[in-house]
């Protein structure tokens, strides 16, 4: 059986998670209708419902079902992204320096600007600093699933480059909740997770394809990361890195990647939205919005993604460190800062690490609601006014 091209394999990834994307904003949409109606306390009362696991007397877990949701659900959607990530660096775009030079740069003044904006906006309220990483983030099943609205105004390079930040972007993100957002580490259960990693590595060096021992590996180390402190999702991405990429005949990180796209588009952050999104609005004015936690959360995703990514596309690209891609122009790169913009499900999750108050979690979702639609709205005005991709070419697309 032929072996999908890699542009075949681009294709379908944007397909699936433009699809996704859809369902996301179908979501985020129903969580919020019901918070602003008369069923918001029973919304609240299904998602405290206390849910239970218990193995014996070695293992107990205890959590409401919104956290289950959040530290068990997502670890699949880390458990993806790590497989992305391993892809890309090993034979995707981020393989080599010249591929990955522009959406590198791209994605660094993606976090590092927003970051800076909201620490600058909050820096008189202390107590919301923590929240500094809740606008770095860019939601890549959102801002493709717009991106897949626009048709063939969107050439396919461009959609490429959004994925490759996106890509750099969870790395940063999943960098940031590893050193900021863990606490009262408990060093008996991260000691314990050494050995199901142990197991995967010898699984990897002995070339075993099956793809069930590394589920079951991975569900211990879950729940040893779990009891460790450290965000539980993080083993997610571990156990990835540990699937090979090719083992003979056999292709186990593409097979598991083809295998739980529909499920983590369709299923895993939907429910997420659903869980996450709903904020009430109820007696909250203009003054709500101004806050410092979500005008600094609006304003990271709105202003600081333009001037991260698009600065530094500009920069690198006016000193000749990276060049933009085949028929991608100026208009287009600005479009996608502004869609990157769009931070939603990486900002609420990371907004959920940051604060526990139920004041500043509204805030959050505030900041991030309307941070995204507003980022949204500019990104697809601003690309809905490009010319059909293939009419410009050669010098001209570097001026348009």
């Amino acid at each position: 059986m032929t072996q999908p091209t890699p542009t075949e394999r681009l294709r379908a990834f944007i397909s699936s998670e433009s699809a996704g994307g859809i369902m996301l904003i179908v979501a985020a949409t129903i969580a919020l209708a019901i918070a602003n109606s008369s069923l918001l306390s029973q919304y609240q009362g299904f998602l405290a419902t206390p849910v239970n696991f218990t193995a014996g007397d070695l293992v107990t877990i205890d959590k409401p079902l919104v956290l289950w949701i959040n530290d068990g659900l997502m670890a699949l959607f880390f458990f993806l992204i790590g497989l992305e990530v391993k892809r890309e660096i090993v034979t995707g775009q981020l393989r080599n320096w010249k591929q990955a030079s522009l959406p590198v740069y791209a994605a660094i003044g993606g976090m590092a600007v927003p970051a800076l904006v909201f620490v600058a906006i909050n820096a008189g309220s202390p107590e919301n600093i923590r929240g500094w990483a809740i606008p770095a983030a860019t939601d890549i099943a959102f801002a493709l699933g717009l991106l897949a609205l626009l048709g063939s105004r969107v050439p396919v390079a461009l959609k490429a480059l959004l994925l490759a930040i996106a890509i750099i972007d969870d790395i940063g993100a999943i960098a940031i909740i590893a050193l900021f957002y863990t606490e009262n580490m408990n060093l008996s259960a991260l000691a314990l997770a050494l050995v199901p990693a142990a197991g995967m590595l010898l699984l990897n060096r002995f070339g075993v394809a099956r793809t069930i021992p590394y589920f079951l590996l991975g569900a211990f180390l879950w729940i040893c990361v779990l009891k460790s402190g450290v965000h539980a999702t993080l083993s997610g991405v571990v156990t990835a890195m540990f699937v090979p990429i090719a083992t003979g005949e056999e292709r186990p990180l593409e097979r598991l990647e083809h295998a739980l796209h529909p499920w983590v588009a369709f299923l895993v952050l939907p429910i997420f939205a659903f869980a996450n999104a709903g904020v009430s609005f109820a007696g909250a004015g203009l003054e709500a919005l101004l806050a410092p936690l979500s005008l600094g959360i609006a304003a990271g995703l709105v202003v600081g993604k333009q001037i991260g990514i698009f600065g530094a596309c500009w920069i690198a690209a006016k000193t000749g460190m990276a060049t933009l891609p085949p028929e991608v122009t100026w208009r287009h790169v600005y479009g996608l800062s502004c869609l990157a913009g769009i931070g939603f499900t990486m900002s609420l999750f990371i907004g959920g690490l940051a604060f526990v108050d139920p004041t500043q979690v509204d805030a959050v979702k505030m900041g991030v609601l309307s941070g995204s639609l507003v980022s949204a709205l500019i990104g697809m005005t601003v690309l809905a006014g490009t010319p059909r991709a293939g009419r410009i070419i050669g010098k001209d697309a570097l001026h348009a």
